[in-house]
């Protein structure tokens, strides 16, 4: 997926598009009132899982979009 951008096409990193979607969609369940914060916190505790040893959210984002 490439996103134009005035006259050169710069290329979306794998798995990010799915990041951004799981963000979206816990943003509009939660409906915080912060949302910069709310995506920090949201950020972090996919950080935690991933150096936990779970599964990594941009890789199996990645895997998805192939």
């Amino acid at each position: 997926m490439s996103i134009a951008y005035s006259n050169t096409n710069m290329r979306v990193p794998a798995g990010f598009r799915n990041l951004l979607e799981g963000l979206a969609r816990e943003v509009l369940r939660e409906q915080p009132t912060n949302v910069v914060a709310f995506a920090a916190q949201y950020f972090q505790k996919l950080l935690e899982q991933r150096e936990a040893g779970g599964t990594d959210p941009v890789a199996w984002g990645a895997m998805l979009e192939d």
